[in-house]
């Protein structure tokens, strides 16, 4: 169901941010690990500002997305990016695999569980007492 929610479209914007000065200033770790591990939770909570779903199935939905981004990586896609783009596409998509990677956007997906169910538990804690 479509559905804006303003508290995932404050976090989608603030992790874009941090996303494009990353992706502009950062190098090694910081750009390469700890921007995958974010971009991840930037694409659920752009999910999560826009449609209304459970919140584990928006993050396996999450997860799924950026696998299939980074083994598009073992095709030669980036050979097909528009001329005009083709710096921003290969900032976006990426242009080769990484297992670390991977490893980065399972860490991003663990993250959204535990704050997710965190969050829900004292809500509910909360309401209940």
């Amino acid at each position: 169901m479509i559905q804006f929610n303003k508290k995932y479209f404050l976090l989608f914007t603030l992790l874009l941010v941090s996303e494009i000065l990353i992706a502009k200033y950062a190098t090694g770790f910081i750009r390469h690990t700890f921007g995958d591990y974010l971009v991840v939770i930037l694409v659920y909570a752009f999910i999560k500002s826009f449609i209304k779903m459970a919140n584990n199935l928006a993050a396996i939905l999450t997860l799924i997305i950026a696998f299939c981004v980074e083994f598009l990586q073992l095709t030669n896609l980036q050979n097909y990016y528009p001329i005009a783009y083709a710096k921003e596409w290969r900032i976006i998509l990426g242009t080769s695999f990484s297992i670390g990677d991977l490893v980065a956007y399972f860490f991003g997906f663990l993250t959204i569980i535990v704050l997710e169910n965190s969050t829900k538990y004292w809500y509910e804690t909360k309401q209940n007492n």
